[in-house]
């Protein structure tokens, strides 16, 4: 019969009375409480040697409590604190909300249009280019008459962080019409000229206006360093046409942009993006730059012929 395989019921193998050896309550011999599981417990626990438990759990015979993760709520100032660090960050060097406070931008901006003002590209020295929309600081003297609402304290968080356009800084949006080394011009009935090429400005100026027939201006030299901007709703713009009386002559300092403007946020039906219109890309319109492109390279490439015959001159002479 095999080991521990006898039921219950059986009756007992050996007894006193048949010669067999006694045996104690648990039905095995005395002196036999060595036996693993039956005598008392070692001397590293109840389970025998090494006080292993039977799930290997550990010494002690108790598994590591699991760590009770933390309420969400416990974790909510954390997230939160994050989050206006990095939309502080993106307002100081990506990107910053603008509001449209008026209708010099028409039919391109709306008043009340939110746009998103690029403002990484200045930090690599990027300076604005011709049919750029930019938003710029005021000159000096540009908004002198113009009130500005008094924010509360929520708005002026939210500006503060770029979450919402500021209500208190006076800055201004408009269209990049010439820059720094370019000659502008407009006479009345007459389209505005860059460098002597006419600008075909039907594509973005307010339906109706005239290219500056309000305010005629120029010939302007306009100095490196500064651009020249006019508003699309041409005859509700108060741009440089307006304000060459001031230092800089209408002019705008590119240390005075804040960055281009590259898209309409808001509202949603009106999401678009700025592109630069295609009358900016017309050949001949950086006519001065390129001709002296020519110039520099036919003298770059002159200057070796001249040492060579300078050299083969010297060498006659000596060999002479």
């Amino acid at each position: 019969m095999a080991v521990g395989a006898r039921s219950g019921h059986d009756g007992p193998e050996d007894r006193p009375s048949n010669g067999g050896s006694p045996t104690g309550p648990t039905g095995r011999a005395p002196g036999d409480g060595a036996s693993a599981g039956f005598g008392p417990p070692g001397p590293s626990g109840p389970s025998g040697p090494g006080g292993d438990s039977p799930d290997g759990g550990g010494t002690d015979g108790r598994d590591a409590a699991p760590k009770k993760p933390r309420s969400f709520w416990k974790e909510l100032p954390l997230l939160i604190g994050i989050a206006l660090i990095l939309a502080l960050l993106i307002k100081t060097f990506l990107v910053q909300a603008f509001s449209i406070p008026s209708d010099s931008m028409q039919n391109t901006l709306q008043r009340g249009d939110r746009v998103l003002v690029d403002k990484l590209t200045p930090w690599f020295g990027s300076e604005p280019e011709r049919g750029e929309v930019v938003v710029f600081h005021d000159p000096g003297g540009w908004l002198e008459d113009t009130a500005t609402p008094e924010p509360n304290a929520v708005q002026k968080f939210l500006s503060f962080i770029g979450l919402m356009p500021s209500a208190e800084e006076k800055d201004l949006i408009k269209r990049v019409i010439a820059i720094g080394g370019d000659t502008v011009e407009c006479k009345k009935n007459g389209p505005v000229t860059v460098n002597g090429k006419a600008l075909d400005d039907k594509s973005f100026i307010f339906e109706g206006n005239s290219a500056c027939d309000d305010e005629p201006f120029g010939p302007i030299h306009v100095p490196e360093g500064r651009i020249w901007v006019m508003g699309d709703h041409r005859q509700n713009s108060l741009d440089s046409r307006y304000h060459q009386e001031l230092p800089g002559q209408g002019t705008v300092s590119v240390d005075e942009v804040v960055g281009r403007a590259v898209v309409i946020a808001w509202p949603v039906n009106r999401w678009a993006t700025l592109p630069i219109p295609s009358t900016f890309d017309q050949p001949g319109l950086n006519a001065m730059a390129g001709a002296a492109v020519p110039g520099a390279l036919g003298v770059a490439g002159a200057l070796p012929l001249v040492f060579w015959r300078r050299r083969r001159l010297t060498c006659d002479r000596t060999d002479g």
